[in-house]
């Protein structure tokens, strides 16, 4: 019993904080999407589904959401595979170098981003300087996607090495035995197995994009409009605030989020039980 009372003394500073920087933040942004004035309201809501310009900012968010992480999927998938066929001190150091990488987000990234490929960067000018111009411009799509599959590839590789990891030797041994190739190995055994998983880093990714901020106004600044930077443009307007309307924008950014999550449960969920009749 007094075990009990010490985990439940141990949990209570995790309950604290998960209650005052996560639930009444929460409440508080679903409470004020429906007001207005003190008075229950829609309007919010109304406005941010006909607005063309958030409409926009959704649009454009969802396609570099899936865009980079789909990119970084891919790549990610062949990366932990190559690294499967290291000693077990690489794949650590590897893995310890994309924990690194990944918490190089926000500010400091696209501020890298700016020195070595902005328009007086220095890859920039190295390659003008050999007469190559590069043909696209950092402060554009092309230049946020470029950052979002920077910080995307090495949350991707740490979420599917232990996926990867838990295909077990034996299993190609066997199949080896029984004269399937490793083409066949994977498309029958392999891929099905992990796909589940691969599936469910998709949606992080995804998930992770859409709610980027940092990164992409320190490169662009209002520039160029996602729904992340929408919000904040609302809740710091050039006239007045409109702090409501903010809300109701996350509230909907929200709903995109777990609307993916629960498309991909349900995706994982099938799959899983398509396994499980084989």
């Amino acid at each position: 019993m007094t075990g009990k009372k010490s985990v439940l003394f141990i949990l209570v500073p995790f309950a604290l904080l998960m209650t005052f920087f996560f639930l009444v933040p929460l409440i508080y942004m679903l409470i004020s999407s429906f007001t207005a004035g003190g008075a229950f309201t829609l309007e919010h809501y109304q406005e941010a589904l006909t607005s063309s310009y958030i409409l926009q900012g959704f649009k454009n968010s969802f396609a570099l959401s899936v865009v980079s992480a789909l990119v970084a999927l891919v790549v990610s998938l062949f990366a932990v595979y190559g690294m499967n066929r290291f000693s077990e001190p690489v794949r650590e150091r590897i893995l310890i170098l994309s924990n690194l990488t990944s918490n190089f987000a926000g500010v400091p990234l696209a501020f890298a981003f700016i020195v070595l490929l902005g328009n007086s960067g220095l890859i920039t000018l190295a390659l003008k300087s050999f007469g190559w111009d590069l043909s696209f411009s950092l402060y554009s799509w092309t230049g946020l996607l470029l950052i979002y599959i920077y910080f995307q590839l090495p949350l991707s590789i740490m979420l599917l090495y232990p996926i990867f990891h838990g295909i077990q030797q034996q299993w190609k041994d066997a199949a080896s035995l029984l004269g399937a190739s490793a083409f066949m190995f994977w498309k029958k055994i392999g891929l099905p197995i992990i796909l589940p998983g691969i599936a469910g880093t998709f949606t992080v990714l995804f998930a992770n994009a859409m709610g980027a901020y940092a990164s992409a106004y320190a490169l662009t600044g209002s520039d160029y409009n996602l729904a992340s930077i929408r919000i904040g443009a609302v809740i710091t307007g050039d006239i007045f605030a409109q702090p409501e309307l903010a809300s109701a924008i996350a509230v909907l950014l929200g709903a995109v989020m777990i609307t993916g999550m629960l498309l991909s449960e349900g995706f994982i969920k099938k799959t899983r039980k398509d396994l499980s009749k084989r």
